[in-house]
């Protein structure tokens, strides 16, 4: 005889209640500059990814993920700053995947992610160019904090474990 569970967990009122919650606005600007001051970080190792976006200066980008969004401006010098106030977008790009678990997976898979692109044209191919060909050396800078050595050991680790769980989720996913 099976039996259905009486009660989920979490139960769906906590999830809903969780859902609902949104942090403060302080801590969003503030989470936004951050995430501004990272994507200027990773462009600035990059001359031809500034070179492509600067002639788009003054072009606002929405990115948006389920509740959370972020206006990028692009500078004149091919980076981005957060855009103030309710200016309208000249790109809004909009990800598919609502599911934090979802997006792991397929970065995992080394996949990108479901992406709704509306709005001109040339800095969307600009901005794919970028999504495509520019990435973060994280050897690189942590080489500056601790050495090369130690650097490329913990880079290496790093490395080995992303590719484990890459094979980990293509295991379960030939098992189904």
């Amino acid at each position: 005889m099976t039996s259905t569970p009486h009660f989920s967990f979490p139960p769906s009122f906590v999830t809903q209640w969780f859902s609902r919650l949104q942090p403060p606005a302080w801590a969003v600007e503030e989470a936004q500059r951050r995430v501004v001051l990272f994507l200027n970080h990773v462009l600035m190792q990059e001359p031809q990814a500034q070179a492509r976006l600067a002639p788009h200066a003054g072009r606002v980008v929405l990115v948006q993920w389920r509740a959370f969004n972020i206006r990028l401006a692009v500078t004149p010098a091919g980076l981005f700053d957060v855009a103030e106030g309710e200016p309208l977008s000249d790109l809004t790009l909009t990800l598919g995947d609502t599911s934090p678990l979802e997006l792991a997976k397929r970065a995992a898979r080394g996949e990108k992610p479901a992406l709704r692109i509306e709005g001109d044209v040339q800095l969307a191919a600009d901005f794919n160019w970028l999504i495509a060909n520019v990435r973060w050396d994280v050897e690189e800078d942590l080489s500056r904090v601790v050495g090369d050595a130690p650097a490329h050991a913990v880079a290496s680790a790093g490395r080995r474990a992303a590719e484990g769980l890459r094979q980990f989720v293509a295991d379960r996913r030939a098992d189904r």
